[in-house]
């Protein structure tokens, strides 16, 4: 895990700068032609993006395979070489994803999205077990510390040939949906007699200049991860006599488990980020800046709806669920809990600040995340550098550091929103009746944990349970302390559903 993550860190830094925000960037620009019919221009934007991912990503890949020995240590180099090829066929799949979402449709890039993470979770598994067996002719953990390196470094191998096993698989997909619909998209650019057309040199200056910003905001976001993982893994050892194979084991527990499960609830910010991205543009070409503002609003209620509820169950059910996916020895079931919880106020503001960074690209404010993401990552630096330096919080230092960026980049990109579009946002149902019913709900979960895990005695299965009761609770309390209104919940996926259950239970008037 430790390896793995070292290596991804810097993998992903170089994915997004080459290829990784192509789809939030073309959607917006194709959107804008589409929304005023130049089906013909519209067109041209996407083959023309696809010319400039070929040349980028095909650039990034080489710089990442020959100049890994550079940017990480010599077990990782081999992992971080493996992940060079991924980075050219994601940026062909990022074209595509941008194309159907300018198009207003998420179901493309939704499946694909699926499909990606099955044939990842697959291919990981067998070639890591592949990759130790063939080497070391067992899976047992050697008792030499060679030997554990190499297993580890084998089995980030074959975690990285996973990784680029699921974007091919996705590629694939998309490229099959894009030839289905081909005959259609054919008819209807022969049908547009639109304007003038850009040539091509002109739409690559203009999707140059359109991917710059986006490119520079995400890659400056995304540096949190990075640089905490040189001030930990580099840094450190640097100041301090460490063992470095216990560093980086510690490291894959924060990365690897607690980093991830906190993440899973900022993905749905994500999602509605790459989904509201064309639609802002839309209204706002169409200057339809009151549109703009009521979708704005709506998304950063829906946001916070679904976060705010997430981050209160991972502080109260934390090593539950560490326990329900991860196998871990009790030190690192601790530590891994440990650091979730301090995680856990995290996830409102990532997902918030998430959101808010591609509404100020959708409106064009594409300078402004990036100055705020550089705030937020010098006062994140030096918390983390200070408190490593000065105290013994170790990995809890990272965690801290790691909360004080996303709060800080929360507020900045929250005021830089209100300005842009000269909206305020509605508090008492966007914050205040989430925040109460997540606190009732964390404590119902609580309490129905700890009784199913005194009767049972299975943590797994009372942690399932807990869940599902935490999910019911908090949508009753939210219905009946009136945060969401029937039309604001039809607007959710399966809203008809949930307002049919919410009337059935007279939960909704």
């Amino acid at each position: 895990m430790g390896y793995y993550s070292s290596a991804y860190n810097y993998y992903s830094i170089i994915l997004l700068i080459s290829s990784y925000s192509i789809p939030s960037a073309i959607s917006k620009v194709m959107a804008q032609k589409l929304a005023v019919k130049e089906y013909r221009y519209a067109h041209k934007i996407f083959k023309a993006a696809l010319l400039y991912v070929l040349a980028v990503g095909g650039a990034a890949s080489l710089f990442l395979y020959f100049g890994a020995g550079l940017l990480v240590g010599e077990n990782v180099v081999p992992v971080l070489r493996t992940f060079a090829p991924t980075i050219f066929v994601y940026g062909v799949l990022g074209v595509l994803r941008g194309y159907f979402q300018a198009h207003r449709s998420m179901v493309q890039t939704s499946v694909s999205q699926i499909l990606e993470q099955i044939v990842n979770a697959v291919v990981t598994v067998g070639a890591a077990y592949f990759l130790i067996y063939s080497r070391l002719g067992t899976m047992d953990m050697p008792v030499d510390e060679a030997g554990q390196v190499e297993r580890a470094t084998n089995g980030a191998i074959g975690s990285a040939l996973g990784t680029g096993a699921g974007v091919l698989a996705a590629l694939l997909f998309m490229a099959g949906i894009y030839r289905v619909n081909y005959r259609t998209i054919r008819k209807r650019i022969h049908r547009d007699r639109g304007g003038r057309e850009g040539s091509y040199g002109e739409i690559l200056k203009m999707i140059t200049l359109v991917v710059t910003p986006f490119i520079l905001s995400t890659a400056v976001y995304n540096l949190s991860g990075t640089v905490n993982n040189s001030i930990y893994l580099n840094l450190l050892p640097s100041l301090r006599e460490v063992d470095e194979v216990a560093l980086n084991a510690r490291w894959g527990i924060f990365s690897a488990q607690a980093l991830t499960i906190s993440n899973i609830p900022i993905a749905f910010a994500s999602a509605m980020a790459a989904a509201m991205i064309p639609t802002v543009a839309q209204l706002l070409a169409s200057r339809d800046v009151p549109g703009a503002r009521e979708k704005i609003g709506l998304s950063v209620k829906t946001t916070m709806i679904i976060s705010i509820p997430c981050a209160a169950g991972l502080l109260v059910l934390a090593r539950p669920v560490v326990g329900l996916l991860f196998v871990d020895t009790q030190a690192e079931e601790d530590l891994a809990t440990g650091l979730l919880m301090a995680l856990s106020f995290s996830v409102v503001f990532y997902a918030l600040s998430t959101l808010n960074n591609q509404i100020l690209q959708g409106l064009g404010k594409v300078n402004i995340p990036i100055v705020n993401a550089g705030i937020a990552l010098m006062a994140q630096t030096v918390t983390a550098v200070v408190l490593l330096l000065c105290t013994d919080l170790d990995l809890y230092s990272i965690a801290v550091a790691n909360t004080v960026y996303s709060g800080l980049m929360c507020m900045l990109n929250q005021r830089a929103v209100r300005r842009a579009v000269g909206y305020r946002q509605e508090v008492w149902g966007t914050f205040v009746i989430p925040i109460l019913a997540s606190a009732l709900m964390a404590g119902v979960a609580w309490a129905c944990y700890e009784g199913l895990l005194m009767i049972t005695s299975s943590p797994k299965f009372s942690v399932a349970v807990a869940i599902v009761v935490a999910v019911i609770v908090y949508f009753a309390l939210l219905l009946l302390l009136r945060g969401v209104t029937e039309e604001e919940l039809l607007g959710f996926p399966k809203g008809r559903f949930l307002v049919r259950m919410g009337k059935k239970f007279r939960l909704i008037r």
